[in-house]
């Protein structure tokens, strides 16, 4: 932290990193110290990095990658939050990470080499596509931190896997597996760790080699019809929001988890 200047220290590398080969831009999140966890840097570099693939006429499609073998994303720093990075991780364009609410139009996979939880999982509800290795899980389990799936996952989980099964992960906050994920039509396919990356390529090569306008309107009408209502949802989703996050359990689950030990809910 620069205390003179109260803000977060630039990172000493990216923490996003952003390439282009043959239409596909490939946006790779580079914390595995912290399990890719997302913090206010973090969030400001994978919306920027968005922007970018926005605005680069040569990319068509973009994966959306984790570095390391154990976690695709550990969701929201929740010391990070705990800290104050709250807003800046949530509240900036593009919502939670500068990605869950992103207005774009055109399509992102996502290359899940680990554990997605948590903001993790809400990432990967965000995209259209999923490829996950083996080895990954997905679960919500805000609720154990006093928090609830706010970026996303209360929404997009019911919209993506039948209700019950939503549901259960919403209000026990416990993962699944990625074969479980397979079955329940969560992620696309499952491959072996080591094919992940080129699984997720030849996903996005064959998006490529379709029209890029007809691509496009095929992905803006899809994203509508997947998501009725969805103003509505989101505005209500926000006041939820809004509630929780002031909440003294909201101090009180970060602050557990920092300091290693069972937290003592107040349900206020």
């Amino acid at each position: 932290m620069n205390h003179r200047l109260g803000v977060p220290a630039a990172p000493a590398h990216p923490l996003v990193r952003f390439s282009i080969a043959e239409g596909v831009a490939t946006l790779t999140i580079d914390r595995p110290d912290q399990r890719n966890a997302i913090n206010a840097a973090v969030a400001a570099e994978l919306l920027a990095a968005m922007d970018r693939f926005e605005a680069e006429p040569g990319a068509q499609v973009a994966i959306l990658s984790a570095v390391g073998d154990k976690a695709f994303c550990a969701g929201m720093d929740l010391k990070a939050f705990a800290a104050g990075e709250g807003p800046a991780i949530f509240g900036g364009r593009g919502g939670f990470a500068g990605f869950t609410r992103y207005p774009r139009t055109k399509p992102v996979i996502a290359a899940v080499n680990g554990a997605a939880l948590a903001g993790g999982c809400e990432l990967v509800l965000a995209c259209d596509l999923v490829v996950a290795a083996d080895t990954a899980v997905f679960g919500q389990p805000e609720v154990t931190r006093g928090l609830f799936a706010a970026a996303g996952g209360a929404i997009r989980l019911l919209q993506a896997i039948p209700r019950v099964r939503a549901m259960e992960l919403l209000l026990t906050g416990n993962p699944i597996d990625a074969r479980t994920a397979l079955e329940l039509g969560l992620v696309n396919r499952v491959v072996p760790l080591a094919a992940l990356p080129e699984a997720a390529r030849d996903l996005a090569r064959r998006i490529c080699a379709n029209a890029p306008l007809a691509v496009r309107e095929t992905l803006a009408i899809a994203r509508r019809a997947s998501e009725p209502g969805g103003v509505d949802l989101w505005e209500l989703n926000d006041t939820a929001w809004k509630r929780v996050a002031a909440s003294e359990d909201a101090v009180e689950g970060p602050r557990a988890f920092a300091e290693k030990r069972p937290a003592r809910w107040r349900g206020r």
